[in-house]
């Protein structure tokens, strides 16, 4: 949790979010990753999701199971789903999320919106060509050698 917390303010000193996460795997630190999305202009481009991108490619598969990360303040929305998805097995957190509302970095709007009804969220989504989107999945299920995940 300390280089978690380190690497958050080197990331403010580089011009980066007050963020950073690490992850652990058997004991030993496998990768770690600060906020770049004002640097790299990418909103994808959280601590948690850096980290999660270094430890795929450093332990060379999608699935982090046995994986622990330590992350400087409460994921976000997204890097909490990627979190559940890259199959991480336990979260320690420094900051809560009220303490990033605090200094402007609003994550429980995203949290209220998801809880609402698609038809009562601010951002309007609407299904489109769902019969036409279906033959990708049919595709999916037919291919003998997919990599389920």
């Amino acid at each position: 949790m300390r280089r978690a917390i380190e690497l958050a303010n080197e990331s403010v000193q580089r011009g980066g979010g007050p963020f950073g996460a690490v992850i652990v795997k058997d004991g030993q630190i496998v990768a770690e990753g600060s906020n770049s999305v004002t640097l790299l202009c990418d909103p994808t481009a959280h601590a948690e999701v850096t980290a999660i991108r270094e430890a795929c490619r450093h332990l060379d598969t999608f699935h982090l199971e046995g994986c622990t990360i330590y992350t400087s303040c409460e994921p976000c929305p997204m890097c909490l789903g990627a979190i559940y998805w890259a199959g991480i097995q336990r979260v320690f957190y420094g900051n809560t999320r009220r303490d990033a509302a605090d200094i402007h970095f609003a994550d429980d709007f995203i949290y209220e919106e998801i809880s609402r009804p698609l038809d009562q969220r601010r951002l309007p989504i609407r299904p489109l060509l769902r019969d036409e989107a279906q033959e990708s999945f049919r595709r999916w299920m037919e291919k003998s050698d997919r990599t389920e995940y």
